[in-house]
């Protein structure tokens, strides 16, 4: 059974390659911020604002072919660009994150196949399924998270098991709004909150994955 779960974790990573995330986050909020001060206009709050609203838009609302006024959207290669870096970024990162964790265990397998799933299904947000993405992904991720919650838990990473539950909290409460609209005015606000607790934890746990693979390295050397 051990081989088994040993089978489905990659071999050591190359430390260097551990970085690639890190970049890929900061390019992802690059061409993010390039697509929302290119973005022509509208809201579902104020259909006809001028200009991407922080208070008012939806970051999807940067993948769509038009824009919510009705005119093209020029801002959708910048946002589609950031959104498969980021996803690229995140799968290379949760792809050798069960190297966090010094014993093997079908939890960790779990964490690892749903976190992968999540991260390719969310890749679909720039099709006409938004929805059904929104869904498919969520579901991956709920899974992904506290699996990966536990984990580190049981690792006595404490600081990212506590970041880890608050970005789970928040994510939840996402859905909760998403599904019922209790409240819904908030969530374009709620929704850029969360991403930033997010890429906050993901940057997190690629230095502490990346230390994790180097310390072995300092004590050989």
């Amino acid at each position: 059974m051990e081989k088994i779960k040993k089978g489905f974790i990659p071999n050591n990573p190359k430390p260097n390659m551990l970085l690639l995330p890190l970049g890929g986050m900061g390019l992802f909020m690059a061409l993010y911020l390039l697509a929302a001060l290119t973005y022509p206009g509208g809201s579902w709050i104020v259909p006809g604002q001028n200009g991407f609203s922080f208070w008012n838009n939806y970051l999807c609302d940067l993948l769509d072919h038009n824009a919510i006024n009705g005119e093209l959207n020029s801002a959708r290669h910048f946002a589609r660009a950031s959104l498969g870096v980021l996803c690229t970024s995140l799968l290379l990162l949760w792809y050798n994150l069960p190297h966090m964790f010094s014993s093997r265990s079908g939890n960790q397998t779990l964490m690892w196949f749903t976190g992968i799933l999540s991260l390719i299904t969310t890749l679909f947000l720039t099709s006409e399924t938004h929805d059904i993405t929104i869904h498919i992904a969520g579901a991956f991720g709920i899974i992904a998270l506290i699996t990966c919650i536990i984990e580190l838990r049981k690792a006595g990473h404490n600081k990212l098991f506590l970041l880890g539950v608050l970005c789970l909290l928040v994510f939840l409460t996402n859905y909760y709004i998403y599904e019922t609209e209790f409240f819904i005015e908030s969530l374009s606000v709620i929704q850029k909150i969360t991403f930033v607790l997010f890429i906050s934890w993901f940057i997190c746990l690629d230095v502490a994955l990346y230390r994790k693979v180097m310390l072995p390295r300092k004590n050989v050397a």
